[in-house]
């Protein structure tokens, strides 16, 4: 009895190991992992201390904010739970909601939003222009703080939930003291994802999973607010500097979602019956060009203006998007279709005249100093853009050298005030998603050399129209006086404006869920 006891467990047990081995097979196959091709490589962590898009989409898969805009664009709370004005409108109170954690298990508590608060309101355009209004931003306990203002301000919630660069992030107060022009080194965050730095491989690969203390909303998602409801295991971002070796990896199904491709090779993946191609952003995005106020000869606004004078934005936006169904021309600083759009200032580019824009060059007395413009090649539209404009400026009289390098480096070179020849720059090209630049409050519009943008415009009058609309009471008032501020933007030759264009997304038609949104985000995306 005691040996075929010994059998049959014996026998048990040779079973039990392929089964339990079996059990284990199922459970590694059941991650779900969502495969992203985003549009640039991630190289700068820190999304308060740079603009940069692919630093903003980090920062929101890892941390989260007290308020966030649906697809109104309208701020809705998101780590708040209430929140209360007093009659007079200069005393906020915002109660934080419960179970908000950070990732290494600590509670997220008001010191950590005054903090963070704080370091953003450094460097944000719109979170300059608030801090000037509040008196004092304390915690008044774990769950509480309180925004008192010296002056009314309109802009609050917006401000404080606003879409894009540089958002509003919630970082450990040990984090969000890092002084706000130097890099955080802690990626601990407060929202849906964990950034694994240790898998982290730049220029190739960036890894998040899902955080299981995360508590969401309740609502369901509108653009970034709403219930941030995690529905895969992981998300990988897969780096390609090449587009069409990018295609190739969503055609072949190593790949899920493509955030932003190349605009030429859209038919080919729509031709594809797995693949779905559609534009994701009504507003789209606005071309830039950015002078370097600081360095010869673009330290001279006359010299930035003839500049302007050269550039024709159907030859960009042909160029750089193609087709025109997913562009138009727009001589507004503001996207065009939205409330405060209007042409004021415009006509120093919107016809885009060499002999003109020579003439106007000639008369400075440019002295031919070399244009080095900053070519990110590893973005099929600006390096469009790059190209378009070394050819317009040589044809208008100045001397242009193009320097290749891919984004992640451009935008850490762009943050240097150097001189050319140790490390600085002329001019770069970028493009601002519409709703960063619906109003003057955007950072792209700073006139403050000190705390504005790169390129570090200056200009008194702009800044006091921007600091007069954020306490404009009425529509009307608004429009004056953003139209105030555009004038003052084209006068100073501030920016080219190359025109609004519409980039689509493309992926596999086993990812659903997808959010319509200015800004990609990858909470409520299934994989099957």
């Amino acid at each position: 009895m005691t040996q075929l006891r010994f059998g049959r467990q014996l026998m048990a047990a040779a079973i039990a190991i392929p089964l339990a081995f079996g059990a284990m097979a199922k459970e590694a196959v059941a991650e779900t992992v969502l495969n992203v091709i985003p549009h640039a490589d991630l190289k700068n962590l820190d999304p308060i201390w740079t603009t940069a898009y692919i630093s903003r989409n980090h920062g929101y898969m890892i941390y989260d904010t007290l308020f966030a805009m649906d697809e109104n664009f309208k701020p809705q709370p998101q780590m708040v739970d209430t929140w209360t004005t007093s009659d007079d409108g200069l005393t906020w109170t915002f109660v934080l909601r419960d179970g908000l954690m950070f990732h290494d298990g600590a509670p997220v508590t008001g010191e950590d939003v005054v903090a963070s608060l704080t370091r953003w309101g450094a460097r944000d355009g719109m979170g300059q222009q608030l801090f000037k209004n509040i008196a004092s931003l304390e915690a008044s306990d774990a769950k509480t703080v309180v925004m008192t203002l010296a002056n009314p301000y309109g802009l609050v919630l917006e401000s404080i939930g606003k879409i894009s660069s540089n958002v509003p992030f919630i970082m450990p107060k040990r984090v969000a003291e890092t002084d706000p022009f130097e890099q955080i080194t802690d990626y601990t965050g407060s929202g849906p994802f964990v950034f694994q730095a240790d898998e982290w491989v730049p220029g190739n690969t960036v890894v998040y999973t899902k955080f299981d203390g995360y508590v969401p909303r309740d609502e369901p998602p509108s653009a970034a607010a709403g219930g941030k409801v995690v529905k895969v295991d992981k998300v990988i971002w897969q780096y390609f500097p090449d587009n069409t070796t990018a295609m190739n990896a969503l055609m072949a199904g190593e790949i899920d979602f493509f955030e932003q491709p190349a605009p030429d090779l859209a038919p080919i993946m729509a031709a594809n019956p797995d693949i779905t191609v559609e534009v994701n952003d009504p507003l789209g995005n606005i071309g830039f060009a950015r002078f370097n106020h600081l360095l010869p000869p673009f330290d001279d606004a006359d010299v930035r203006r003839a500049a302007l004078m050269a550039m024709k934005q159907e030859d960009y936006l042909a160029a750089a998007i193609g087709d025109p169904q997913f562009w138009k021309t727009c001589y507004s600083v503001y996207p065009c279709g939205t409330p405060l759009a209007n042409d004021a200032g415009s006509d120093v580019m919107a016809t885009g005249d060499i002999d003109a824009a020579k003439a106007a060059l000639a008369a400075t007395g440019y002295d031919g100093t070399e244009v080095v413009i900053m070519q990110p090649t590893d973005i099929p539209v600006l390096s469009a853009f790059s190209l378009v404009t070394a050819e317009k400026l040589r044809n208008a009289g100045f001397a242009v050298k193009l320097e290749a390098m891919d984004w992640a480096t451009l935008t850490s070179r762009r943050a240097l005030r150097d001189p050319v020849g140790e490390g600085g720059w002329n001019m770069f090209h970028t493009w601002w998603i519409g709703a960063d630049v619906i109003d003057p409050m955007a950072i792209a519009f700073s006139g403050n050399p000190d705390a504005g943008w790169f390129g570090w415009a200056e200009d008194s009058a702009l800044e006091d129209a921007r600091a007069a609309f954020a306490t404009a009471g009425t529509a009307e008032e608004k429009l004056e006086l953003a139209t105030t501020a555009q004038d003052r933007l084209w006068s100073i030759g501030a920016s080219g404006q190359l025109g609004q264009f519409f980039v689509p997304v493309a992926y596999r038609n086993n990812v659903e869920g997808l959010i319509k949104s200015p800004v990609q985000f990858f909470w409520n995306i299934s994989v099957e």
